[in-house]
């Protein structure tokens, strides 16, 4: 008998097979299927089959934004799922178009459902496509709140974009850089809760963001070309160079009085995480009361440091019944 907690298939096979998975031991299961991905009809068959045999399944599921209707939605929501969109644009009349009010519509009907979605970006792989427009792509992604941003291009083996007259070599190893910089600080590091407020409080955009601690990542021998894998490093070593590079950024601002807020929102915020991901409790000590930096007053970091008292706290960070949860001690 097979023993495998993770499995990718094609929708029939999954389909036909569902009620097996829990005596194989499949606990995880990948549906990254181009044609899938863009039929409507098909996903709605596929949850629902889901729903009825597999429940408790975990499924990393790749979905055309187009697609994305509320029925769709709401049938999403019904079973364990990340969902995996594609924000690459399309090429029309020798230029690439991204459909902005598509992309913003959809994020917002995920993100009110409470589902988990990430977004796939490639860069220099179409016509049309340029250093800028990539850039663009990212300082918009970054808006819509994903729970990752993942870059095929980044992956071992896969096929690599060549120099055009609008992507030169150079601009490339740029956007490769910045890729990877995204792929650790972001996506690795766990940050879409606190990443947008972090980006307004240093008034930069995230793809300067991302360009800035790619330097940071060459200059302290954690880059792609040192062999640096985020996949295979702890949570909380990212946190810590994700730390000390926000640290470093508000200096450079001349906004230092900042960093014990956004320390508090970053450790915080991680520590939820790896309980959920990981099952690690904690107790993180703060600056700040905890109920003051996780309300909606901290998205506006400067009004928040100006008008909220320092109330150091020992903050226990443990699962609470449905979602992690916190207590003061």
């Amino acid at each position: 008998m097979e023993n495998e907690s993770q499995i990718n298939m094609d929708t029939a096979s999954i389909i036909r097979d569902l009620r097996t998975f829990s005596d194989r031991g499949i606990t995880e299961l990948s549906v990254h299927d181009e044609k899938v991905s863009g039929d409507r009809a098909a996903l709605l068959k596929l949850c629902s089959a889901i729903q009825k045999d597999a429940p408790d399944l975990f499924v990393s599921l790749k979905v055309r934004a187009d697609v994305l209707d509320r029925q769709l939605v709401v049938e999403l929501g019904k079973i364990y799922c990340s969902l995996e969109i594609p924000l690459c644009g399309s090429e029309k009349g020798g230029s690439l178009l991204l459909d902005k009010k598509l992309y913003s519509s959809r994020a917002e009907s995920l993100n009110r459902a409470d589902l988990v979605f990430g977004f796939d970006m490639d860069f220099g792989t179409k016509t049309g496509d340029t250093f800028k427009l990539f850039k663009d792509r990212i300082d918009f992604a970054a808006t819509l709140y994903p729970n990752h941003i993942d870059f095929p291009q980044l992956e071992d083996g896969s096929p690599q974009p060549k120099p055009t007259g609008l992507y030169s070599s150079r601009d490339l190893d740029f956007s490769e850089s910045i890729a990877f910089a995204c792929k650790t600080f972001y996506s690795a590091g766990r940050a879409v809760p606190w990443f947008n407020t972090v980006t307004r409080a240093l008034k930069i955009s995230p793809s300067a963001f991302f360009a800035d601690f790619a330097e940071w990542q060459i200059c302290n021998n954690c880059s792609r070309s040192t062999g640096f894998s985020p996949d295979d490093t702890k949570h909380s070593d990212i946190e810590k160079m994700q730390l000390l590079f926000i640290k470093e950024k508000l200096e450079e601002k001349h906004a230092q009085m900042l960093f014990d807020a956004i320390s508090d929102m970053v450790r915080l915020n991680g520590a939820f995480s790896r309980v959920a991901a990981e099952g690690e409790e904690s107790i993180v000590e703060t600056a700040y009361n905890p109920d003051d930096i996780l309300s909606p007053f901290a998205m506006d970091l400067a009004k928040f440091c100006d008008g909220v008292t320092l109330e150091p706290c020992r903050v226990k960070i443990f699962a609470g019944e449905d979602s992690p949860d916190y207590k003061i001690l």
